[in-house]
């Protein structure tokens, strides 16, 4: 167990590199135990140096919202910032909070609901990046950027794992300043990692025997972790054979990363006030039910192509049915909770007005959906009309819609023709949005491409198609079969190109 001499010397250290330079500290805080003891542990450092050396300068206190943050750690980081902007003013300290959020066009509903993106798991996790590393990245490249160099501080502990102790100790080979790491992802930027030596328990035993400085309280984040334990047991001192509460992981309601989202299952349990989150987590378990995954998903990836493991077609995006029912139940859910949750929980919003406009944009634009039925959903759903932000030009929609499937209906029930309403739809859709345009440049491109994707029967006729193109592959060899294949897609271009003078 950590010593209160082993704390002041850390406050020594910390001290120690803060008036080493001018270079401003970026601290990254997600309202967990460590990035909270890691805030702690400054502020406590440098509250007792004098004002004018402590302010000489910032120490930007970051919190990456991915905007499907667990309800409970976004209402408790949320009002945790506030009282650190309130605290930091009126104590005179130089911590500066910033809370960030990620694109729209990189936030997870546009991706899943709007380009229909697999739920993430470990073969293909596209969330990290777009949510949490891009908006942290792109803060701490506007300080380097300001002031040439930054410091980030992070509450990472070897004692997480051995592939976090592997890691941070390959990094220490490459110091060139002492405690200070190279930052493996960007350059001119260091790594601090004050805790790195610390136990899950030093951290608990440093958050209760010291005072949170900003007025926060460490026991509530201390019972936080305890709801979201099984058995709601937190053995943290006393038995240290038994797990502690620093094995409760919090992140996004919507994580499919883990099969099971045991912090949010043991939070309702444990805690009869929570239940209010259980359409969350029935929502959360029915987009990653892997057992149902593979027939909502289109048999073509993203731009139509087809792509064969083992003599089978890989399934990509969510179709179209599938998205908009999803959309359905994550407003009924939002409503739900809004209506029936705690009084805190009445403004509540799952999904923003941003994220619902820029769906709607890929709906109409990339998708070629001029139904246009995300506004209809949205009225049916909430009982209220959507703020419509996007002014693209939609020159059909759900009458025409609903005429062109009617026609095509008879040959998709049939079996045999079962995309031809959508190549109808697609190849109407580029037609319409050429037609504004004074120059046609590029239309027999683009209608090509919508033809090539829906050119087959159905799921069946393309991998029969699949495994004839493998074998051609496999009988001619690669070289052969890239010069053909090569061949093949200049002739291609060649006609797309005439094609286009001809439409000028």
């Amino acid at each position: 167990m950590i010593t209160r001499q082993e704390i002041e010397s850390t406050y020594d250290l910390v001290r120690s590199l803060y008036e080493a330079d001018d270079i401003p500290w970026v601290l990254g805080y997600s309202g967990g135990k460590d990035s909270t003891a890691t805030l702690q542990l400054v502020w406590l450092a440098l509250e007792g140096m004098p004002e004018m050396i402590r302010n000489r300068k910032p120490i930007y206190v970051i919190s990456t919202d991915t905007l499907v943050e667990s309800p409970v750690i976004a209402r408790w980081v949320e009002r945790s910032l506030d009282l650190i902007r309130e605290q930091a003013d009126a104590q005179k300290m130089p911590f500066i909070t910033h809370r960030l959020t990620p694109k729209v066009t990189d936030t997870f509903w546009v991706n899943l609901l709007g380009r229909g993106y697999p739920y993430p798991r470990a073969t293909m996790r596209w969330c990290t990046d777009r949510l949490k590393i891009s908006p942290s990245n792109t803060f701490i490249k506007s300080v380097v950027s300001a002031y040439g160099e930054a410091i980030l501080l992070l509450g990472t502990r070897k004692a997480e794992s051995a592939h976090r102790a592997q890691n941070m100790e390959r990094y220490e080979k490459m110091r060139v300043r002492e405690y200070l790491s190279p930052n493996g992802s960007m350059r001119n930027s260091l790594v601090f990692s004050p805790l790195e030596k610390w136990t899950s328990d030093d951290v608990w035993f440093f958050l209760l025997q010291y005072e949170n400085p900003w007025g926060y309280s460490n026991k509530d984040l201390l019972n936080l972790y305890r709801g979201a334990t099984e058995a709601a047991e937190c053995p943290i001192i006393t038995d240290l054979s038994t797990p502690s509460c620093g094995k409760s992981r919090f992140g996004c309601w919507v994580c499919t990363l883990v099969e099971k989202d045991k912090s949010m299952e043991a939070m309702i349990v444990n805690d009869s006030q929570k239940a209010w989150m259980l359409p969350l987590l029935d929502f959360r378990n029915e987009i990653g039910d892997s057992e149902r995954d593979w027939e909502r998903r289109d048999f073509r990836k993203m731009h139509g192509n087809l792509f064969l493991q083992k003599d089978h077609l890989i399934h990509g995006p969510y179709r179209r049915e599938i998205r908009e029912e999803w959309l359905r139940k994550l407003l009924r859910v939002q409503k739900e909770i809004n209506e029936n949750g705690l009084e805190e929980c009445r403004d509540m919003k799952l999904i923003t007005v941003d994220e619902l406009n820029k769906i709607r944009q890929i709906w109409l634009e990339e998708k070629h959906e001029f139904c246009d039925s995300l506004p209809d959903i949205y009225r049916e759903e909430t009982g209220e009309e959507l703020p419509l932000e996007y002014c693209g030009r939609i020159p059909y929609g759900k009458e025409e819609w609903d005429l062109l499937k009617q026609v095509c209906s008879q040959e998709e029930e049939s079996g045999e023709e079962q995309l031809s309403f959508e190549l109808a739809y697609r190849l109407i859709d580029v037609e319409s949005r050429f037609s504004s345009l004074q120059k046609r440049k590029g239309i027999y491109t683009r209608l090509g491409e919508e033809i090539r994707r829906c050119i087959y029967s159905n799921e069946a006729d393309a991998l029969d198609y699949a495994l004839k193109r493998q074998r051609r592959r496999a009988e001619y060899g690669e070289e052969e079969w890239a010069l053909q294949d090569g061949n093949i897609s200049d002739a291609r271009e060649e006609w797309d190109v005439s094609a286009e003078r001809d439409a000028e």
